[in-house]
């Protein structure tokens, strides 16, 4: 396949997206189905686990094994979805610049960095996400300090709730409400803009600092675009899942939100085939938006194409050289030093032109 490196609209990365993903569609599919393996592995073992508690009748007894159960099953998915979505930029960007791609190589060339990858996508949530955890973090236990929502239903129908403590649950809900909508706006807004650092980092081999500068570099421009494809994608997931899983939510309804083990079972089977199929979208998208925020900025279409033609980058002009240069110019010689010079120079005006 050809590289397509040229500026793109955002209608023609969604086209392009759409094109890898078909083209390519067992390679991203195998990639997120290494997640999606995990996620119904855990989650059966969870469903499990649940009802052996509940036929024991031991809820409160072995209330610490299905907490300890939840934070393994957290950290196994954190550790497959940062694997697969970084194997996901590495595959895209080699199947985008025309290079062969497999689902063993995408996994093999991130698998040594992977800590990295791992911290950068961490960092990013606790800079962008942090204010909206502490104020459902404050919400919560101000709640469960008034004894609002938190008593048993024998304990509240016996008991008159007291009004102070309802009044001041009350301020409190107003004060989360008010607090919670610029703390939403921040924390999309800096997601928006470190969109683009785990395929900086992947792709470039940054580290953690670095490939957040550059997200912020890269993603001047793009940030309405960036917002409207996670948009896109974001609302095919909802409704593919709200689909696929609408006897989930029938049969909840019907009996009050109590849904059966093979019910629940079935649900676990069914979102493994749409993280395998639904998972790579975003990520192909998103390395398409930073190669051409790339081409764009820095003019990388030409770039690669004297690395495939052989040239490689130019060698930048020592003081020396320059020197020297300078002089053979004024004497009328055009030696290597100033052919180089002009290269360069020339290079450089044909990379202005492109992002003009």
């Amino acid at each position: 396949m050809e590289p397509a490196l040229r500026p793109m609209t955002l209608g023609e990365i969604l086209d392009r997206t759409a094109q890898l993903y078909r083209e390519n569609f067992l390679l991203f599919a195998g990639i997120f189905a290494v997640y999606a393996g995990c996620a119904l592995t855990m989650g059966l073992l969870a469903l499990g686990v649940r009802e052996w508690i509940r036929a024991a009748h031991m809820a409160r007894t072995l209330l610490w094994l299905e907490l300890c159960l939840i934070a393994v099953e957290g950290l196994v998915l954190f550790l497959a979805a940062g694997a697969a979505i970084a194997a996901t930029n590495r595959a895209v960007a080699w199947v985008h610049l025309g290079q062969p791609a497999t689902i063993r190589g995408a996994y093999q060339s991130i698998f040594p960095r992977l800590g990295r990858y791992l911290w950068l996508i961490t960092a990013i949530f606790l800079i962008a996400w942090t204010p909206v955890a502490l104020l459902y973090l404050g919400f919560f236990g101000g709640a469960a300090y008034f004894r609002v929502g938190f008593r048993a239903p024998a304990a509240a129908a016996s008991s008159h709730p007291d009004p102070h403590a309802m009044m001041l649950f009350g301020i409190l809900a107003i004060i989360f409400v008010l607090l919670l909508i610029p703390a939403a706006l921040y924390a999309v807004l800096m997601t928006l803009r470190y969109a683009l650092a785990v395929p900086a980092c992947v792709l470039e081999d940054l580290k953690t600092r670095k490939s957040l500068r550059r997200a912020i570099d890269l993603s001047k421009g793009a940030r309405g675009r960036i917002f409207v494809l996670a948009l896109l994608v974001g609302a095919i997931k909802v409704g593919v899942v709200s689909i696929s899983q609408v006897f989930v939510i029938v049969a909840a309804f019907r009996h009050h939100g109590q849904v059966g083990a093979g019910l629940s079972a079935i649900s676990e089977v069914t979102g493994f085939f749409t993280n395998t199929f639904l998972g790579p979208i975003y990520a192909t998208g998103i390395t398409l938006l930073y190669y051409d925020q790339r081409v764009r900025h820095e003019g990388y279409d030409i770039e690669w194409m004297m690395q495939s033609a052989g040239l490689g980058p130019l060698p930048a002009l020592t003081p020396t050289t320059a020197e020297e240069t300078a002089t053979s110019a004024a004497a009328g010689e055009m030696g290597a030093p100033a052919s180089a010079e002009l290269e360069a120079a020339s290079q450089a005006d044909f990379k202005q032109w492109r992002r003009e």
